[in-house]
């Protein structure tokens, strides 16, 4: 096993004549010096010089690597006690311009990325005259070191591959191309989890030139590369790398089905007696296909490998994201067969039936899953409408930050203008805004993307009184441009401006325009321009439709800038209907479920009226207001029907069908409304994340892996989408093993995440009966009180208590609770028509032996929402009646309140099968027959 972060970043650094030189000596030079580097890599010397002095806060144990960038040293962070992995560039290359800039660049390029596939770095520093970069100790093998032991077997290179993928997506992302994917560059952990490996010869993408070498000098006058300058490992080279040209993301993909096909076949794809043959290899030769050395090769996985490999850069994957994809949906397949094989296969009646009908039934279930699946993914790979469009975000040349709100304004204002036309398909802002401008834009790419034949691209610069805005049209099938046009303006003729360009627009796109909806384009949203860059801000700061759930603290400050956008404009109509947003969803998420919160909604939304009563956004944000504030649902749907008239591109209205459909108990009207929705919110990670739950809530969970997958091709470092796709198996087999590996990769590789995964980090310590891990997580939370499941939150006291009962200290349990139960008092208190609160107090009571009062504090609880009022969270209210029941010694009642519970749809979170089977709270229905009858009915086929 090795016990290092990086062996060393030294890449062989050889010219094109150099490797195709046909003269002797040439050739030997060449060999000789990739086994000088070779030795240097492997070398096992310890200079004495450093071995066990400190560097700033590293005390050195010994050397583990060497490379041309710097030796590697085990070290010891004194600060807070850890071993550490310490690159120090020597002393005698410091006054080295070139290296120094070299080690520098690589520093801030790795320093940047944070993400659970790649290495995380601790610090970049310098001591004395010596530059270092501390990172994490990775512990386990490297693809090379398990390729010593024979090929890789198919799902584990794929689950490699795919790790390695999505650490692409963010290091390009981040504009940083690894350029020597390896498999010594691949390390394994014990536990399976991957991590990429010495960015060290890294180039930031936008640099767009060769690196010139100690061989090779760039030329000064012509900007051009003397000669071709290569810089990686020769077997792993791309064509173009290889020749010396420009390298960019498409070689790291390159790299990488390169590296695939050798751990499936156990050989390098391009080989040779010498570079220069290999070099040979790569540029003219194809690599024998996959079924020369395997058995048995699933459907795509050739397709994969090839694609990758193209030697044409236009024909591989166009970024690693679409390659992540194709990984995760052969994963994905794979994994249904091997379910299938487990649960069907196993059956007595179906061991016998091994017969080429019954295979051939499977195979079409495995194929008709495989089609499914892709067809959701490639939905948008349909021609896209001739009359639509995705308005990209504009760029800032301002050179002034705060100039960025009124940017974003201007292009939200065009995309709204252009939404309300009927006869144009107009892509959400949620969608557009992870195009942010600035960054290198792929329109072919990004077209397919979001589904459309046309994309808007602009730029703003706003100088004192004056403003300048460029924009364009252009043909995203064809990256051709349809329109361009220049615009040069007084602010106070921003919006005059902004209304000329939707106009154009429609007119370039042939959309037929009514008369209501030129008025609209045509309309001013405010004439204070300060009270505009207060509203953009504001709707920046928590967009509605954002990935999570909205924070306390955004909603207070989204509400304070909107009031001040009012003051000082009180007819700025937009800004009412965002404000009722935000108090709606204080109001609704329990920060302050309060008379006078809705008081303040109700106030927001009848000025909106009351200004624009025929406006879409008026009975959007009543809409809004009936269910969040009310759960009024069907006045909030006849609202909805009107907003459609004037609103036929926006997303959030069918959004709120769905999630008023699903509190109604109409799930199949309201996952139809949720696809819907993401034809117009392709990429809209928020619309995604909804899908998946739904799925999960009604214990399709096998349906829900992928919709998460494409989220993580989307948003690769998102931990709450990492956290729900390893918390399946746990909901649905009661198998917390892939929960524990996500939890502790994101303890020791992402801390600054903890406290993000502490409510999954208690479920699975409890479910553990682990004590000490729960402490752990409850220690981590920055939080006043904790979710556990649905709507309900409870106190860090009552989690205390919880842990001790669990841990048998029953007096310190009593001294939690009753602590626990004056903060949720308290809570009733000042939110006494909040059900969720009369939940936690009920259980707390419960826990105190109060058992009157907790029966009757649950009882208020569902009485507050019951499931004809709430077919969502209703059932939820009766399961922790349940639990109360349960622990007061109602056990019969408390089953008979269960299994009600459980014939309401959308169950499939707080009541599933691994929480019924493993939490600590059912513990008082442990053996009982109707209980455990309950809870074998959730089980999966073939437990």
């Amino acid at each position: 096993m090795l016990d290092t972060a990086c062996a060393g970043d030294a890449a062989l650094r050889i010219t094109i004549e150099s490797l195709l030189a046909s003269d002797r000596e040439e050739q030997a030079f060449v060999e000789t010096s990739i086994a000088a580097v070779a030795a240097n890599l492997i070398g096992n010397e310890e200079p004495e010089s450093l071995i066990g002095k400190t560097i700033g806060h590293y005390r050195i144990v010994k050397q583990i690597g060497a490379g041309g960038m710097g030796e590697v040293y085990l070290a010891i962070d004194t600060m807070v006690d850890r071993n550490a992995a310490l690159k120090v560039l020597p002393a005698h290359l410091t006054n080295e311009a070139e290296r120094l800039t070299r080690f520098q660049q690589e520093a801030r390029a790795v320093a940047r990325l944070n993400h659970p596939n790649i290495v995380t770095i601790y610090e970049v520093g310098a001591h004395n005259s010596t530059r270092y970069i501390a990172s994490e100790l990775i512990e386990g093998e490297t693809v090379r070191q398990r390729l010593a032991r024979g090929r890789i077997k198919i799902r584990e290179a794929i689950e490699i591959a795919a790790e390695v993928a999505s650490a692409l997506v963010a290091a390009h992302s981040a504009g940083v191309v690894h350029r020597d994917i390896k498999p010594e560059n691949i390390m394994v952990r014990a536990d399976g989890y991957v991590k990429v490996l010495d960015f060290g010869i890294a180039k930031l993408a936008k640099s767009g030139f060769t690196e010139a070498t100690d061989e090779t000098s760039q030329s000064k006058e012509s900007g051009q590369t003397s000669t071709g300058a290569i810089l990686g490992t020769v077997s792993y080279m791309s064509p173009e790398q290889a020749r010396g040209e420009l390298v960019d993301k498409g070689s790291d993909i390159w790299s990488l089905g390169v590296l695939l096909y050798e751990m499936l076949t156990g050989q390098a794809p391009f080989t040779g007696a010498t570079p220069a043959e290999v070099v040979s290899s790569i540029l003219e030769k194809e690599p024998p296909p996959l079924t020369r050395c395997l058995e048995h090769v699933p459907p795509g996985l050739q397709r994969i490998v090839t694609k990758a490999a193209q030697k044409n850069p236009e024909r591989r994957y166009h970024n690693a994201n679409e390659m992540l994809e194709a990984l995760n949906g052969l994963r994905h397949q794979l994994e249904f067969a091997a379910e299938l094989e487990q649960s069907h296969f196993k059956h007595p009646s179906l061991r016998r039936m091994r017969s080429p009908v019954a295979l051939a039934l499977a195979g079409l279930i495995v194929f008709a899953l495989v089609l499914a699946f892709h067809w959701f993914r490639n939905r948008t790979m349909s021609p896209a409408p001739e009359k639509s469009i995705a308005v990209l975000p504009f760029e800032n040349l301002s050179g002034e930050p705060q100039n960025a709100y009124f940017v974003d304004g201007m292009q939200d204002e065009i995309l709204t203008d252009l939404a309300k036309v009927a006869d144009l398909k107009v892509i959400s802002r949620a969608s557009v805004m992870q195009y942010k401008a600035g960054r290198p834009r792929d329109l072919r790419e990004i077209g397919r993307q979001l589904g459309v034949a046309n994309i808007m691209e602009g730029s703003v610069q706003r100088e004192g009184n004056r403003v300048r805005v460029n924009a364009q049209l252009m043909d995203a099938r064809s990256d051709r441009p349809l329109w361009s046009q220049t615009y040069d303006g007084n602010l106070a003729d921003m919006f005059s401006i902004e209304s000329d360009i939707a106009n154009t627009i429609a007119g370039q796109l042939q959309a037929r325009l009514s008369a209501n909806e030129k008025t609209e384009i045509e309309g001013l949203p405010t004439s204070d321009i300060t009270a505009f860059d207060l509203y953009t801000h504001a709707k920046n700061l928590n967009l509605p439709g954002s990935f999570n759930n909205p924070e306390k603290k955004e909603l207070l400050e989204q509400a304070d800038l909107l009031s001040q956008a009012i003051g000082r404009d009180p007819s700025f109509f937009q800004a009412y209907c965002l404000l009722t947003w935000d108090h709606d969803q204080l109001y609704f998420y329990g920060f302050d479920h309060t008379p006078a919160r809705l008081a303040l909604a109700e106030t927001a939304v009848e000025t909106a009226l009351r200004l624009r009563p025929d406006a879409g956004e008026a009975h959007l944000a009543r809409a809004e207001n009936l269910y969040r504030g009310y759960r009024n649902y069907n006045r909030a749907l006849a609202e909805l029907e009107i907003a459609r008239h004037t609103l036929p591109n926006d997303a959030r209205i069918l959004q709120l069908m769905a999630f008023i459909q699903r509190r109604q108990g109409h799930w199949e009207e309201s996952t139809r409304n949720l696809e819907r929705a993401l034809e117009l919110d392709p990429r809209g990670t928020f619309t995604l994340q909804q899908m998946a739950w739904q799925y999960v809530f009604v214990r399709r969970y096998a349906e829900a892996k992928p919709l998460l997958a494409r989220l993580l091709a989307i948003e690769p470092m998102h931990v709450g989408t990492e956290l729900l796709l390893a918390s399946i198996d746990f909901r649905s087999k009661a198998d917390d093993r892939p929960l524990h590996q996500m939890i502790d990769s994101i303890r020791f590789t992402n801390p600054a995440a903890i406290p993000k995964i502490v409510e999954p980090w208690l479920h699975f310590a409890l479910a553990k009966r682990d004590a000490a891990a729960a402490r752990a997580a409850l220690q981590a939370s920055r939080e006043d009180s904790i979710n556990l499941g649905g709507d309900v939150y409870f106190s860090r006291r009552f989690i205390d208590g919880m842990i001790s009962k669990m841990s048998g200290d029953h007096v310190a349990a009593n001294v939690a609770f009753a602590a626990a139960r004056i903060e949720q008092e308290r809570a009733v208190q000042a939110q006494p028509e909040f059900a969720p609160a009369w939940c936690a107090l009920g259980l707390t009571d419960a826990m105190l032996g109060r058992k009157e009062e907790a029966v009757s504090e649950g009882r208020r609880a569902a009485e507050l929402l019951p499931v004809e009022k709430d077919a969502f969270t209703g059932p939820e209210m009766l399961g922790y009646l349940a639990m109360i029941d349960a622990w007061t010694g109602k056990k019969e009642l408390a089953c008979q309140q269960l299994a009600f519970a459980l014939r309401f749809q959308g169950q499939g979170d707080s009541l599933s099968y691994g929480k019924l089977k493993l939490l600590p709270f059912w513990d008082p229905l442990r053996g009982d027959p109707c209980f455990e009858q309950i809870v074998a009915s959730l089980a999966p086929s073939g437990n």
